[in-house]
């Protein structure tokens, strides 16, 4: 398995979702920071299964243990930094109707195909809740690209078929969707609860913006800072799509349409959202993520099972009906751990 992610901010996650628990190592990380276990829990708190009322009703407190890597008065000694989330709500038993049958949209079917493995409780390593490991990675991120004034932020602009048409970042924080336009959240919310009331689930768009990038970051050709944040980004598990500035509309735009005029100090609008030629412009970098909808309902859907018969398969279980508020701080994460490789990296390694 691919468990690595980064090469001088290198990332290693482990860890089940049903397993004892989960964690990462991360090697890179300069001597001298000052990381208190506060600053890695309230990024998982904005993720923590059982924070929202549109959450999974799978309650862990993700209590995060630092290991390794820290000296008495909580600075950085330049040794790998391991950190570890225990599980202590995980319910194997909510599987074993499923355990011998694939469940659509999940990787159970590809993991055996690939590994031999049969289905395992909550997806295992496919889970989302291997997500906590990259939240505490993106923590430690966080705070060494902070001095540079680098700030990430990303929230939810759209929810099944309700688009957001006033973005305010600080009420989508408080919203329980995460759901980033005060006028329209209510729909958000109806849309989220009618999903529920039917046993299905909805999709979301994630928006992710992040502020305080230098101009500069990133290599032409294979080392673009877009390819790279391309590929930490779709390495989120509901991850579909993956648009930067104005993405896709650009396509029907014309190039009088579509091009950044040039100031003084850079271009001046910012549709290709702050990357040209695969290196940061200065402006904030844009991103938007198009999410699926949780593969786990209770509508009875058509599979197989581990012999390969007919059968059909609804998934128990304690699941999130929408993945916007959950996800929205995995891909600031994402984003951060891939700007931190490349603030600590000389550009022939990236």
């Amino acid at each position: 398995m691919s468990n690595t992610f980064g090469h001088n901010f290198r990332v290693t996650t482990f860890g089940e979702s049903h397993g004892p628990g989960l964690g990462v190592i991360i090697d890179g990380v300069p001597a001298g920071m000052k990381i208190l276990l506060s600053d890695i829990q309230h990024d998982l708190e904005r993720r923590r299964p059982g924070s929202s009322v549109y959450g999974t009703k799978r309650n862990e407190p993700d209590q995060i243990e630092i290991l390794s890597g820290l000296t008495g008065e909580h600075r950085t000694n330049g040794a790998p930094l391991a950190m570890l989330v225990r599980n202590t709500n995980a319910r194997s038993g909510d599987y074993d109707d499923v355990a011998k049958k694939f469940r659509p949209g999940h990787a159970d079917w590809t993991y055996y195909m690939k590994y031999g493995i049969c289905p395992q409780p909550g997806g295992g390593r496919s889970s989302g809740r291997e997500t906590v490991s990259r939240v505490a990675a993106g923590a430690v991120a966080r705070l060494l690209l902070k001095p540079l004034g680098v700030r990430a932020e990303a929230y939810a602009v759209a929810v099944g078929r309700i688009k957001a048409e006033n973005i305010d970042p600080e009420f989508a924080e408080r919203d329980p969707l995460r759901f980033a336009d005060p006028e329209l959240a209510s729909e958000a919310h109806k849309e989220v609860e009618e999903a529920i009331s039917a046993g299905d689930s909805v999709g979301a768009v994630i928006e992710l913006r992040v502020s305080g990038i230098p101009a500069g970051w990133g290599e032409p050709v294979f080392g673009k800072l877009e390819s790279h944040l391309g590929a930490a980004l779709f390495s989120i598990g509901a991850v579909r799509a993956v648009e930067f500035g104005d993405g896709l509309a650009v396509a029907a735009m014309r190039g009088s349409q579509a091009n950044d005029p040039i100031g003084e100090d850079g271009p001046v609008s910012n549709r290709h959202g702050g990357i040209l030629g695969g290196v940061s412009t200065g402006l904030p970098l844009v991103v938007r993520l198009y999410v699926k909808p949780t593969p786990s309902i209770s509508v009875e859907q058509r599979s197989i099972t581990l012999d390969g018969q007919p059968t059909v398969i609804s998934t128990g279980g304690r699941h999130d009906p929408c993945l916007a508020p959950r996800l929205a701080p995995v891909a600031e994460a994402m984003a951060l751990i891939c700007l931190a490789d490349f603030h600590l990296s000389p550009p022939s390694a990236v």
